[in-house]
């Protein structure tokens, strides 16, 4: 006899960004994959992020003597600071915003669900999403034990997401008393950008129907469109009265600051009451990590106008690569659907013009970190991508678009990228002729 799992971990399957990675981690073929199934980001971290992270032995170091201690649950006073810093070096009033430094954006993530959201039950106050979106969302809730639900975008023949109507997300708040809306203005997984007036229409509702906004900002200053940099921070009292007290954003190191690895986010709001309970609920956790703090503490003293600079490098970088990339798909299977990006570092190619009916994503992803591979100058290579049915409602069934939807992440160098539309096409092609022997 053995002591059983909870049926939780029971039911628990891997997320399926990493699902990929840990498939092929079990290969041993010596097969090298290229890994866009993650955003993890390749590049390196800002200068004054490194130049700390190289000099922790230095007499400026709190840590020349090796000593490491907690910080506050809050975290930092330098690294909070740095990320209300950020927030003006966008365009917007830090006023009124508390901080609280988290382990990663995921963390945060974690905390504001569990703040807001009411438990599973016949109250219960679910988290209402955008499909397709960022499946960790909906695994948090499970895990603490709240509830989503959920409205969905399509992708249409030429590339582009659309949001629901105003009047829809209205009437599915009117049916689902949700505790609060998820926005994600650059968003993960479609690369939809949301400018500031579809986020202030947003936020109309929420004040009109009571409900908290929640905000993703990880990817805020990475889009490609001429319109201004957009934020929940830069909807105004006067553009939305009573949006003051119900927002809440979560941020990161990891995309626009390349620095995954670091595990550094924060939790920010105008609400004096969510900020102190949300820090009372993580002194269970103690703090986040003190050296990631310190490093990502550097950005408080670089100027706005640097920080500008650094903005437009990122864009330039992920733009070349959208195009690129897109371009690369397009020639090698013209009928490919493929994703416009505005924002974030993600593509999404939908095969559904090239397979049958019987064709499952999860399947061909499993395919590619199990056994597929194919020959480039004589190196055998696979793919590692992110299927999509998980990325929108499991109440979908079998009518999920994610179903021939797969995303695709710039996170490799450039010249790697550019293999990326020849390993698709082919081992897409190498899948489709294996299932139909």
């Amino acid at each position: 006899m053995k002591p059983s799992l909870s049926l939780h971990f029971q039911n628990r399957s891997p997320s399926p960004i990493r699902l990929a990675q840990i498939e092929f981690l079990k290969r041993t073929d010596q097969v090298v994959a290229v890994n866009t199934a993650i955003g993890n980001v390749s590049l390196p971290m800002h200068p004054a992020m490194m130049e700390r992270m190289f000099a922790l032995d230095s007499q400026e170091s709190p840590f020349q003597k090796g000593i490491v201690k907690y910080s506050t649950t809050v975290g930092e006073v330098e690294t909070n600071r740095a990320f209300l810093h950020l927030i003006e070096s966008s365009g917007f009033s830090s006023q009124g915003i508390f901080s609280q430094v988290t382990d990663g954006g995921s963390q945060a993530m974690e905390l504001a669900i569990l703040g807001v959201c009411g438990p599973a039950g016949s109250s219960h106050k679910p988290l209402l999403l955008i499909d397709p979106t960022y499946p960790n969302y909906a695994s948090m809730a499970e895990r603490t034990g709240r509830s989503t639900t959920a409205l969905t975008r399509t992708l249409e023949a030429n590339g582009k997401f659309s949001l629901p109507k105003l009047s829809e997300i209205e009437k599915t708040i009117k049916e689902t008393s949700p505790a609060a809306l998820l926005v994600i203005p650059y968003d993960n997984p479609t690369g939809q950008f949301y400018s500031q007036a579809v986020l202030n229409d947003l936020g109309q509702l929420c004040a009109k129907h009571n409900l908290w906004m929640l905000s993703d900002e990880a990817y805020r200053e990475i889009f490609f469109t001429p319109e201004q940099t957009s934020s929940i921070w830069g909807i105004t009292e006067k553009d939305v009265p009573g949006i003051t007290g119900r927002r809440i954003s979560i941020e990161s190191s990891s995309k626009v600051w390349n620095a995954c690895g670091l595990r550094i986010g924060a939790l920010l709001t105008d609400n004096k009451d969510f900020h102190m309970q949300a820090v009372a609920e993580n002194t269970a956790n103690l703090c986040a990590n003190v050296i990631g703090q310190y490093i990502f503490g550097a950005l408080l003293y670089e100027s706005k106008e640097k920080l500008q600079a650094w903005f437009e490098l990122q864009r330039n970088y992920y733009r070349k690569i959208a195009k690129s990339l897109a371009s690369g798909l397009k020639k090698e299977l013209p009928d490919l659907i493929i994703s416009a990006p505005d924002a974030a570092l993600y593509t999404i190619v939908d095969v559904r013009n090239h397979v049958d009916a019987n064709f499952e994503a999860t399947d061909f992803v499993m395919y590619c970190a199990q056994k597929g591979y194919v020959e480039m100058n004589g190196i055998k290579m696979t793919l590692l991508v992110a299927p999509m049915s998980n990325f929108y409602s499991r109440q979908l069934g079998k009518s999920n678009p994610g179903r021939t939807q797969m995303r695709i992440a710039y996170v490799e160098p450039p010249d790697v990228m550019d293999k990326v539309p020849q390993l698709f096409v082919q081992l897409l092609n190498h899948y489709m002729h294996s299932t139909h022997r």
